[in-house]
């Protein structure tokens, strides 16, 4: 038989209940294997409830100090009740000056009493019954938030401004860094509003006309890691030397808030959008010569392509890449069976063949191709060189070579770039 003695109704403050006639504090903390929340138990005397009733901050000292032993309990672990209830008499029943050195020997939950309006300074100082004088029944989980967020932040020698709060709060980073940051002007004091808007302009004048590619080697929502690099490397630049007065928080926060938006852009915009946008896309007449396409797979899948139907070859081709390509199947081939050539993608060398059919097999015997080989500078490269054999085949690659058809000197030159 379980019933509530005392409750102050407020979040998560542990009750008193009295179990089978014996008084005994619970608390929720934590969760078990299967994420719901664990409930622990340790018995209390009366002295106890009669401090727990009057006195809300030795209550909520209390919770903070048994937190601690409810996270060594873990998922499926016993509270260690005998710590527990030795916590009780130093915490609830002694003079506040034994009270602020038993913390300072202690493991306690800092979040949990800022929460609930402690004075950060007092506690920091050592003097956590001082603190609690400010205390309050309802909890305040964003101000424990911006503690520890500020917390974190000295302790990489970082200090900021108005403005730089302003930006980190404009973003929504200024709790959590890697949230994905947004436009959030009401979340800053319009006093500030404008000089943090003059920051996101200088940011957008940088970024003009610069985009991050979709990048289908890793999914058809993936997003080029060297266009967000380029984007990034250029924004901030461009921001350090406008207001050299920002903090490296504030900087990349202007940084991350420019790529964002520009990835969110590749990722919903549709794939010929995309491939125009880029100066990818082949006009009608430079690609009258290929008719119909077949893109295959490391793993024997096929997709064919004609002129006639609604999309461009490269669209159709590098949707097949983002929903075929993974670590084990990163080798693409488009061939245009009609002019005895195709090309061969190799995502995990960063290379390209083009292979051109010299003789056709006739009377059993086999045919002869001659395969050439060249290197590729990431996601760009691929898309100029799947465009250009689109538009002209073999003969269009040309100019983007130096190509070689002896396997030996390839392996030398990829090495070789590789270790630069």
């Amino acid at each position: 038989m379980k019933d509530i003695v005392f409750t102050r109704n407020s979040g998560w403050i542990p009750n008193v209940i009295r179990e089978d006639g014996e008084l005994k504090l619970m608390l929720g903390a934590g969760a078990d294997s299967n994420h719901e929340p664990r409930t622990f138990t340790f018995s209390i005397g009366e002295a106890h409830l009669a401090v727990i009733r009057e006195d809300l901050a030795r209550h909520l000292l209390l919770w903070s100090a048994v937190l601690p032993l409810c996270d060594d309990a873990g998922t499926r672990g016993r509270l260690d009740e005998n710590a527990a209830v030795a916590l009780l008499d130093p915490i609830l029943l002694a003079a506040p000056a034994d009270v602020d050195a038993l913390f300072r020997r202690i493991r306690w939950d800092r979040s949990r009493l800022i929460a609930h309006g402690a004075d950060i300074g007092l506690l920091e100082r050592g003097q956590p019954c001082a603190a609690m004088r400010t205390a309050t029944e309802t909890s305040n989980g964003k101000r424990a938030q911006e503690y520890q967020a500020n917390r974190r932040r000295a302790e990489r020698g970082a200090v900021l401004g108005p403005l730089d709060t302003a930006i980190l709060k404009y973003t929504g980073q200024y709790l959590h860094g890697a949230t994905v940051p947004r436009r959030m002007p009401n979340a800053v004091d319009p006093a500030l509003l404008p000089q943090v808007m003059r920051v996101i302009d200088t940011a957008e004048q940088a970024c003009a006309g610069m985009r991050i590619d979709r990048d289908p080697r890793r999914g058809n929502r993936a997003t080029d890691k060297r266009d967000w690099a380029r984007m990034e490397t250029t924004v901030q630049a461009a921001v350090r030397r406008a207001h050299p007065e920002l903090v490296d928080d504030a900087v990349r926060t202007v940084s991350f808030l420019m790529c964002s938006e520009a990835a969110d852009r590749a990722r919903n915009a549709p794939v010929e959008d995309d491939e125009e946008a880029a100066g990818h896309r082949a006009d009608a007449a430079g690609s009258a010569r290929k008719t119909a396409l077949v893109f295959t797979d490391d793993k024997g899948a096929e997709k064919k392509w004609l002129r006639d139907g609604p999309r461009t070859a490269t669209a159709e081709f590098w949707e097949f890449v983002g929903d075929r390509s993974a670590a084990d199947n990163e080798v693409f081939t488009i061939e245009d069976e009609e002019m005895g050539e195709g090309i061969q993608l190799h995502f995990y060398a960063d290379s390209l063949a083009r292979i051109t059919t010299l003789r056709k097999g006739e009377g059993g015997s086999d045919p002869e191709y001659r395969v050439e080989y060249s290197l590729v500078d990431g996601m760009g490269g691929y898309r100029n060189l799947v465009s250009a054999f689109v538009r002209g085949g073999c003969a269009a690659l040309e100019q983007h070579g130096p190509w070689m058809s002896d396997v030996a000197e390839f392996e030398r030159a990829r090495r070789r770039r590789d270790a630069r």
